[in-house]
């Protein structure tokens, strides 16, 4: 499932194409995905201009006002939500290239939602397992929604800092692996991230929160951003069916010091240790026994 950096990259992909623009027709394919799809979905996009792209956790945002294709006034209204799932991908293709024109590809059978955008770029969602989800929700109070509310402060945010962390982790028992996939303590991790994370700070993805020094956890804020920054850089990682919105594959898979590498030497400098893998809460953790105490 794409986590920060795949959704982060994703939203930076549509940003030109959608944020300032207006949906002139949705064509809605399928009455749901994962869960069913809002009432009168087409009619609500179709007019709507997207106000702003944003991204909170592994979810899209885009904030639409103007009218709708009825003439019903909903500036400031509703945010459309975009879940990826496990297969989902949104992507763009454009009538238009500088100044070329060309045709747009032929529908797949995967293509559940399609958004024809003002300027001529066509994006679509696609989504061979139907895992994804869109929604439309209240811009005014899209923190109440159920997928979104109670998530934790973003790694990037301000909110995301040592006293944070220290204090959320205070007193607990669970290993700190679960801990940082724990939504409601930090918002957007996922299991390739934390194993990245935890391997770059010298700590074990077993190790009890409990037992961990204060120094430990400090660490862990920077180690984080570093780890997510890299991947948003190489465009998330391309795990089967992930790719980014041009179509292009992410690279950081290339880049993994511990994620996967089952077997094989750490990659830390002079440390001579081996990979292992050990299986948390039905997930795949990847460490070094060695350097990660």
């Amino acid at each position: 499932m794409p986590e920060l950096p795949e959704v982060e990259t994703v939203r930076r992909g549509l940003l030109p194409v959608m944020e300032g623009r207006r949906i002139l027709r949705a064509e809605v394919n399928r009455p749901d995905l994962r869960w069913p799809l809002p009432e009168r979905m087409a009619e609500r996009l179709a007019g709507r201009r997207v106000a702003a792209l944003r991204r909170r956790s592994k979810y899209i945002l885009a904030d639409l006002d103007g009218a709708d294709v009825s003439g019903a006034d909903l500036d400031g209204g509703e945010t459309l939500l975009i879940h990826l799932g496990m297969s989902g991908r949104m992507l763009i293709a454009e009538a238009q290239v500088g100044v070329f024109h060309h045709a747009l590809p032929a529908a797949e059978k995967h293509d559940h939602v399609v958004l024809t955008i003002e300027g001529g770029a066509r994006i679509t969602f696609n989504d061979a397992r139907r895992f994804g989800m869109m929604d439309l929700w209240p811009t005014a109070d899209l923190a109440a929604h159920p997928l979104l509310a109670g998530l934790g402060p973003e790694p990037f945010g301000n909110d995301f800092n040592e006293t944070y962390l220290a204090e959320r982790l205070r007193g607990r028992t669970m290993p700190v692996k679960a801990a940082l996939l724990d939504q409601r303590i930090v918002a957007g991790l996922g299991n390739i991230y934390v194993c990245e994370a935890l391997h770059d700070a010298l700590i074990s993805p077993e190790r009890r929160v409990r037992d961990m020094t204060e120094a430990e956890i400090a660490r862990l804020v920077p180690v984080i951003r570093d780890v997510l920054t890299r991947a948003i850089e190489a465009g998330g990682s391309s795990l089967r069916d992930y790719r980014q919105a041009d179509g292009e594959l992410g690279y950081f898979q290339h880049s993994f010091r511990v994620y996967g590498r089952e077997g094989l030497p750490c990659l830390h400098p002079g440390c001579g240790g081996t990979v292992r893998r050990v299986v948390q809460s039905g997930r795949s953790s990847f460490f070094c026994p060695v350097c990660q105490r």
